[in-house]
């Protein structure tokens, strides 16, 4: 059975943004299989849906939301996203560092997301009378963003300094939100520990039993920490991990499907089409088709 991984156990991504202009904006329809894997990374996000519904694991929180929400990511948030049904979100993701000019005179301007589960939670209540403002705000931002026009940097960054100015002034609820967390953070790291050893070993053929012993957890209980986590029991997010690997397979185009399947960690042909085409929506053949 493949070692535990020891060291930081999903290791924090580093997303590159542009030194003079650190904010990237996009919609994404759907949600890829980046957003369903358990991560975390370097820069802040803000999530606006604009429709559909699904729902966010947050450091093993669920949050659903629905068209209007908004959610706030800090750096540290191990997350994953789910789609309902005909999810749209824009995804706002920029670099803190380029408000540390403000932050020796509004040194409250990032609590937002330092402060979450003490004075602000993810997922901004959506009845809050400020969510108009909110929306507007960052709809008038993507515009910005998207159309170029002249120092549209420097009024994307007016934009986002008001949006987490109006956040941290208005949606601040001092001292109640101090709850107690649905995991731990020694059981968040157990499962780090036991995702990354899955995404470096995922050929191999775990069963729920060798997983659970990796972190010294029976089970039933590890099943349920688990599920906690990430959003869904541990050999189905196997099974993602899996089917990520192969669609990139696919894409190179060089092996044979059979080839892909096995390497992949899959019993048989059969049982790689029929788990292909359920979680990703086609056959294989039909998804080496559409990528070339």
């Amino acid at each position: 059975m493949p070692a535990i991984m020891r060291e930081e156990a999903i290791p924090k991504e580093k997303v590159i943004l542009d030194k003079n202009y650190p904010v990237f904006v996009i919609d994404t329809i759907g949600v890829n299989n980046v957003y369903q894997k358990l991560h975390w990374h370097d820069v802040l996000e803000i999530n606006y849906i604009k429709s559909g519904t699904g729902y966010y694991i947050i450091n093993g929180q669920k949050y659903e939301f629905q068209q209007g929400d908004i959610l706030l990511i800090n750096s540290n948030d191990l997350h994953c996203a789910y789609e309902s049904k005909d999810l749209v979100m824009t995804v706002i993701t920029f670099d803190p560092t380029w408000f540390v000019r403000n932050l020796r005179f509004d040194p409250e301007l990032l609590s937002p997301f330092r402060d979450v589960g003490k004075c602000f939670t993810n997922l901004i209540d959506r009845e809050h009378p400020s969510m108009d403002k909110l929306r507007s705000i960052l709809m008038e931002l993507q515009q910005e963003h998207e159309q170029e026009n002249r120092s549209y940097g420097s009024i994307v960054y007016s934009l986002l300094l008001r949006f987490l100015a109006v956040v941290n002034r208005e949606c601040r609820v001092d001292g109640a939100l101090r709850q107690e967390p649905s995991i731990s953070e020694q059981q968040l790291e157990k499962m780090r520990q036991v995702i990354m050893t899955m995404e470096l070993n995922y050929a191999h053929s775990w069963t729920l039993e060798e997983l659970a012993s990796l972190v010294y957890l029976s089970p039933s209980r590890f099943s349920e920490i688990f599920k906690r986590a990430v959003g869904m029991p541990p050999l189905l997010y196997l099974i993602h991990i899996r089917l990520e690997q192969a669609v990139a397979m696919l894409e190179g185009g060089g092996m044979k499907v059979t080839d892909i399947a096995l390497e992949c960690g899959f019993r048989s042909l059969t049982n790689f089409n029929r788990l292909f085409k359920k979680h990703v929506g086609m056959t294989p053949k039909a998804s080496r088709k559409q990528q070339a």
